[in-house]
């Protein structure tokens, strides 16, 4: 059974159709590549997953379960975590506290602020983000702010790891440390992850399986050298087929 399951979800907005009965299944350990231009839709059907929006159609199945039209903190419980693209730290907590707040409500549901902080301070080290704990969020870097979205994430226990973007922004030197970063996080915590990301090489190392959308249709599936190589790709992405 797959870990994730959608069977003809759909979203819309007013008139626009967003997603357009999409249907994909996430095995349990891999990492899937979901790709597309800005609009395709790669980020709404992030918030369909993780419970921020419901399906206009279709249903969501995560371990056998339906959750569409569960909220965001019951997704998350049952083992759901969403990494956003535009991070938002809680900017005037420090580092730990930003990750000690997952820890306390995420699905591991620590018992007490100490525990919590505990915890926190061990997936702040797997981040490299532990001689920071007591500064505030506000004053990480980008790259900073994004490991920090990865490590408020992972604090919620997640069995699932939706991240959007996250290297968006960072020079190569740091796109490729996430990379490891991302790999050895994985093994350490036996992780699914789906991935968003324009950053075409990452997408390209990291994942296993890739997805596309364009204009909220899947027109291509698997692995990252034939996706590359499909002539659909091809042309939704430059507009033309390649000779």
């Amino acid at each position: 059974m797959s870990l994730l399951e959608l069977k003809g979800v759909g979203r819309r907005f007013g008139g626009v159709l967003a997603v357009d009965e999409m249907d994909m299944t996430v095995d349990e350990g891999e990492i899937l590549g979901l790709m597309g231009a800005n609009g395709a839709g790669k980020t709404t059907l992030f918030a369909l997953i993780a419970g921020n929006l419901r399906p206009s159609a279709g249903e969501i199945r995560f371990r056998g379960r339906r959750i569409d039209g569960l909220r965001p903190d019951r997704v998350n419980r049952l083992g759901i975590a969403r990494a956003f693209q535009i991070v938002r730290p809680f900017a005037g907590l420090s580092v730990l506290e930003n990750v000690a707040v997952g820890c306390l409500f995420g699905a591991g549901r620590e018992p007490s602020i100490r525990r919590a902080e505990d915890r926190a301070l061990e997936v702040l080290e797997e981040v490299d983000l532990a001689d920071r704990a007591r500064d505030p969020a506000g004053t990480l870097t980008l790259a900073g702010r994004k490991r920090l979205e990865i490590a408020r994430a992972l604090a919620t226990r997640p069995r699932l790891l939706l991240l959007d973007e996250v290297m968006a922004g960072l020079t190569p030197v740091e796109v490729t440390e996430a990379l490891e970063m991302i790999q050895a996080l994985r093994q350490r915590h036996g992780l699914t992850i789906v991935v968003i990301e324009h950053v075409m090489r990452a997408l390209m190392r990291l994942c296993e399986r890739l997805v596309v959308l364009h204009h909220g249709v899947k027109i291509a599936e698997g692995a990252p050298g034939e996706v590359a190589a499909d002539p659909r790709v091809i042309e939704a992405y430059l507009g033309r087929s390649r000779e």
